[in-house]
């Protein structure tokens, strides 16, 4: 057997080695009554997520979000009119999009949490005028 077809044997049985142990996608479909698209597994387990938690799926509305379908046997979830795609494993690990798209919802979050030091610092802020302006030189 010569390099190549030693590659290729080794590249099918990690194929099928990763179809046995990655998460795939049995269906898909949205949900009207809760809100939520749910995703059935081929090992029999199910979960759902809320579209607005998912990047190209926010502005959706619920006849573009049930025309889900399962991709790439499994891996992915597509929608044709929204021209959005979703990783299967990555929304099971709680990526709901691309890298950036993850930062820009964190950073939205921690931009409007509260506390009471926040709270605090804000109205001693607030006192002194405000947050100052930035000075260009």
């Amino acid at each position: 057997m010569d390099d190549l077809s030693l590659q290729i044997a080794d590249a099918e049985r990690r194929g099928t080695e990763l179809l046995m142990t990655e998460p795939r996608a049995k269906s898909a479909r949205f949900d009207v009554s809760t809100g939520r698209i749910i995703v059935d597994l081929v090992n029999g387990c199910s979960f759902a997520f809320p579209p607005e938690l998912a990047q190209g799926l926010q502005d959706a509305t619920a006849e573009q979000l049930a025309e889900v379908e399962v991709l790439g046997r499994g891996i992915g979830l597509h929608w044709e009119s929204l021209d959005a795609d979703l990783s299967v494993p990555g929304l099971l690990a709680g990526l709901f999009g691309t890298k950036a798209f993850m930062d820009k919802q964190r950073a939205a979050r921690a931009g409007a949490a509260t506390s009471p030091a926040k709270a605090v610092a804000a109205r001693l802020n607030g006192r002194k005028g405000g947050r100052p302006p930035k000075v260009t030189m």
